[in-house]
């Protein structure tokens, strides 16, 4: 049988077919993976880090705007508002989250759901904070890459003391709202000791703290301030480095842009390519894997940087063996 469709009514159903296609359309670009990213930190110092991130996905595949939409939350530095700000990502209904700036970020994602894929960037030995079950077989609905600055504070007051063999007390700047701030602080106390040289916490919540914390060093007579590694600190860093010159105070820092800042030294990994391989898990769970496919990932190195400028104008010089050992040495 043949069925007749006369002028109107073809028009008509063209007119109703071409009113859908911008439905359609729209669905479609609404279609594009979310993924959302929750941080300690600030936007602004965090920026190139972001980048690196960027960088992570281009390398396999996705683009943001192109192919992929990114939900950002950050806490500057407020880590209570951590756990609401991962509830509301989780409302965005993301594909994967990406829980970066320190270890609370990624407690407060894992503790929002135990469904939608998380990728960490953490300060701690994954495995023996509980974030995962175990590096080469994470479990659970997380995986991610560690910076492990809480692993490498012995070798940072190390290379501060032998910089200021003369200090017989050195300082040292932790953020108490930290969970890692008690493994920070047992480990710079094993390396004092075996330096036979006395350590004095300066707990620092925020930059409020930093007029009170030198006040309290210049008073105790400190030789030189290790800085624990925290995001309040990195967003802060001008502020940090300033205070330091200002009052001749020698300090170690746990990332070189502490040290392209004008900062005297620091002893860390090379964190961009940190969140960059974070970007690498992230687009490898938005093509199909599963974080327990994918084993954690420690740095490879850790680098030493200088800053020859910073030290003249302590009147300091860098003995020939820290100059042997710098990875990247800043006049």
């Amino acid at each position: 049988m043949t069925v007749t469709i006369g002028r109107r009514e073809l028009l008509a159903a063209l007119g109703g077919a071409a009113a859908t296609w911008p439905l359609v359309a729209r669905a479609q670009q609404t279609a594009m993976p979310v993924i959302g990213f929750l941080h300690g930190g600030s936007a602004e110092a965090f920026q190139g880090f972001t980048s690196a991130f960027r960088q992570g996905l281009k390398q396999t595949g996705f683009s943001e705007g192109q192919n992929l939409a990114i939900e950002f939350r950050w806490a500057d530095g407020h880590y209570d508002r951590l756990s609401g700000l991962a509830r509301d990502l989780i409302g965005r209904q993301p594909t994967v989250i990406v829980a970066a700036g320190g270890d609370n970020s990624a407690r407060a994602a894992i503790a929002a759901t135990t469904t939608i894929p998380i990728v960490f960037v953490a300060g701690s030995d994954p495995s023996k904070s509980g974030l995962v079950r175990s590096l080469n077989k994470p479990g659970g609905n997380a995986t991610g890459v560690s910076i492990f600055s809480t692993e490498v504070v012995r070798k940072q007051l190390d290379l501060l003391h032998e910089l200021m063999p003369e200090a017989t007390v050195i300082g040292m700047f932790v953020n108490p709202n930290n969970p890692n701030a008690d493994i920070q602080i047992r480990a710079a106390q094993e390396a004092a000791l075996a330096r036979g040289v006395g350590l004095d916490v300066v707990n620092v919540g925020d930059d409020r703290d930093f007029n009170p914390a030198f006040a309290r060093l210049l008073e105790q007579r400190i030789g030189a301030v290790v800085v624990g590694a925290d995001p309040i600190f990195f967003t802060k860093r001008y502020q940090l480095v300033g205070l330091a010159a200002r009052h001749g105070l020698p300090m170690m820092h746990f990332q070189r842009e502490f040290v392209v800042g004008g900062g005297l030294m620091s002893y860390g990994t090379d964190v961009a390519s940190v969140y960059r391989q974070a970007g690498i898990y992230a687009g490898s769970i938005l093509k199909g894997k599963k974080p327990d496919d994918l084993p954690v990932l420690l740095p490879a190195k850790f680098e030493l940087a200088i800053n020859l400028q910073a030290a003249k104008a302590l009147g300091r010089e860098f003995p020939p063996t820290l100059l042997a050992l710098a990875d990247e040495v800043i006049e």
